[in-house]
């Protein structure tokens, strides 16, 4: 029944995106209170009691407020187009799971990084690639390529490299919930934040090279293992094989940025909607050309009977955080932050940066989902009154949450890693400390002479 809800919120969000019918929020809004209703028991810990904590708080702060029905299915509304991502951006990964694809990623993988900063650096680059696509998946996949052979000194360092590859798909993929979250809310293009992505991820890269400078330098120091047996029939079968990059994943990750963008830019239709028609048929015509139907029907079962209810509790969670923010822009309360800065001697831009960076990252590393501020701010603050452009704030939350991520004891990249290498997630989140104080200082930097300056 709860998977019947969530596939009914999708299509009713569809449905009222395409027709503009309003009488279609009542809808929503009720299959929206129907969903928590019925995944709240099925929650267990930080998650259950947040999601009863933001359910909660929406109902009073809107019952304080003597709100009419519709703002209270309006405020219920508010984060179903993370549901409807959900349901289908996911679908963007089926031909990059294609047998021959991973097989030739990991001979290209095998031979081209050898030196420990270029592994390093190829392993967060080629997991922040997968990870547009696949998602958290990706995580296996790049692990089974970077630990087929014993890497002495090189496992932290390496787990930390996917841990911040993750974070930098977070940054600029549009097929992430943060992306779609902070763009539908704020009502940017993907476009118009891009470019300022694009290049806060390749600082990251930059940023986790230099604060693994040290450790990098003195792996290179002690030498190469000497090989085993099973490593050198490895690299005997890697010579053998083609160890360039296929070229068949690479036109495809390509075209599938080429069509959202080019769809943005063509087609008068929001960008959640561009992407879930992108999800269904691009994937869809790829494996038709390649003659991998079969293979295509196999990852839509998956997605249907393993990835969706593998994802209840966030869509739970993310669900009501949306009530909490909606009840939170419908009570006004986000306008007497602005007032509250202007208090503090510095210009009230860089101050709200500040603080929401550290906020974001701060409770995150305490075990809070970063979607819980993030849709608080995104809905609750006028960009106007904290004297940023939609795009700056835009930049900002994005940025905040990617930072967020290596460092939370709660986000699944580190849950998953710390079970591949047998670690308590403390200890998986621990090094990125250093990382995300680095980064933090560079994207504030960054944010208030580039962003900022350039948006006003």
């Amino acid at each position: 029944m709860e998977r019947g809800v969530i596939f009914s919120i999708a299509a009713v969000f569809i449905a009222q995106q395409l027709s503009h019918l309003t009488s279609l929020t009542f809808l929503l809004g009720g299959l929206v209170f129907l969903a928590i209703v019925l995944l709240l028991p099925r929650l267990k810990g930080m998650t259950f009691w947040l999601t009863a904590i933001f359910a909660v708080a929406g109902v009073v702060l809107l019952s304080a407020r003597s709100a009419e029905a519709r703002v209270w299915f309006d405020a219920a509304g508010v984060n179903v187009t993370i549901v409807t991502l959900f349901l289908f951006a996911p679908l963007f990964g089926i031909p990059v799971r294609l047998p021959a694809y991973v097989d030739a990623l990991k001979r290209f993988y095998e031979a081209k990084f050898s030196s420990p900063a270029a592994l390093v650096a190829g392993t967060q680059l080629l997991t922040q690639i997968l990870c547009v696509f696949i998602n958290v998946g990706s995580i296996p996949v790049v692990y089974e390529m970077v630990f087929v052979k014993p890497r002495p000194g090189l496992n932290r360092v390496l787990a930390n490299a996917m841990n911040r590859g993750f974070a930098g798909a977070i940054l600029w993929s549009p097929y992430f919930a943060a992306m779609t979250l902070v763009t539908s809310t704020l009502r940017v293009p993907w476009s118009s934040v891009l470019p300022h992505m694009l290049v806060l991820a390749v600082i990251s890269l930059i940023v986790g090279l230099a604060v693994d400078y040290r450790e990098l330098r003195r792996v290179r120091g002690t030498g190469a293992p000497s090989s085993a047996p099973g490593e050198a029939r490895l690299a005997t079968t890697i010579t053998e094989g083609s160890a360039a990059f296929p070229m068949g994943l690479g036109m495809y990750l390509i075209g599938a940025m080429i069509v959202i963008l080019t769809m943005e830019n063509t087609i008068d239709l929001p960008m959640v909607l561009l992407i879930c028609m992108a999800a269904i048929f691009f994937p869809l015509i790829w494996c038709a050309a390649k003659g991998k139907l079969s293979f295509y029907r196999r990852g839509i079962r998956h997605h249907a009977t393993v990835t969706l209810p593998a994802l209840q509790k966030e869509i739970a969670l993310f669900l009501a955080a949306g009530f909490f923010s909606g009840s939170i822009g419908a009570s006004s309360i986000g306008e007497s932050v602005p007032e509250l800065l202007s208090a503090i001697p510095l210009p009230v831009a860089m101050t709200f940066s500040i603080l929401t960076l550290a906020l974001i990252v701060g409770t995150s590393a305490l075990g809070v989902h970063p979607i819980v501020l993030v849709t608080i701010l995104a809905g609750g603050i006028d960009p106007l009154g904290v004297e940023m452009s939609p795009v700056s704030l835009a930049v900002l939350l994005l940025g905040s949450w990617a930072l967020s991520n290596p460092v939370s004891p709660a986000s699944a990249v580190n849950n998953l890693l710390a079970g591949l290498l047998k670690k308590t997630v403390f200890e998986t989140a621990a090094p990125n400390y250093k990382f995300a104080g680095c980064m933090g200082i560079v994207f504030l930097v960054y944010l208030t002479s580039v962003v900022i300056s350039y948006e006003s």
